[in-house]
């Protein structure tokens, strides 16, 4: 019985019900009543989406440690991180603005990040993830609220503005913000239906 539950795929849109089928690899399935989307079969398979996860976590430590860009004038230099960006903006008397820059450009991120990994490192070895249910509950929530994509745009709006004042000299930081936000993106469209798939065929 259990198993003919599990062939079974409920539309979360108009609740119609439908027989699950294998499909090829880029396929989808929807709806025959409203086209919505059912589910859809990955691009990637487990092991490349632990490595892209990975590959994101490391970016990430990068992107935090290194700076974004050195501004030159008149011999004198001055380097900024993300988190020197921050604290002088704390420091400026807008607390509102650095709190949310400290979420939305690290703190969600950085877990949106290692919950993949801890998830998906978790299924690879077809053990259940401890907290799987809460787990899945805050990447959900948090999804939306990762902006290192509107982080990046900024900056080089910044970089292009203050280029006729500023000899502006472009750091590591910044190029590992520009592949996080593509890892980031590839990270954010895994289908989180999928991975309760994969945890209920590792471990029930």
């Amino acid at each position: 019985m259990d198993s003919a539950v599990h062939t079974l795929v409920i539309c979360e849109h108009c609740d119609a019900v439908h027989r699950k089928h294998d499909l090829e690899r880029g396929e989808v399935a929807r709806c025959v009543r409203c086209q919505a989307v059912l589910y859809r079969r990955p691009w990637l398979s487990l092991d490349s989406m632990f490595a892209l996860a990975l590959a994101a976590a490391i970016t990430f430590l990068i992107a935090n440690i290194w700076p974004i860009v050195t501004l030159e004038l008149n011999g004198h230099t001055s380097s900024a991180t993300l988190w020197k960006a921050i604290i002088t903006t704390w420091h400026d008397g807008i607390g509102v603005v650095s709190v949310l820059a400290a979420l939305m450009l690290f703190f969600f991120p950085m877990m949106q990040v290692l919950l993949f990994a801890w998830v998906l490192g978790f299924l690879r070895v077809g053990r259940r993830p401890p907290g799987f249910i809460h787990i899945m509950r805050m990447l959900h929530a948090i999804r939306p609220w990762s902006m290192i994509e509107v982080f990046m745009l900024g900056t080089l709006v910044a970089v292009v503005k203050v280029g006729d004042i500023f000899e502006v000299v472009l750091q590591p930081g910044i190029w590992a913000f520009a592949a996080l936000t593509v890892l980031l993106a590839l990270v954010a469209s895994f289908d989180v239906r999928r991975i309760w798939v994969l945890k209920r065929e590792c471990c029930g």
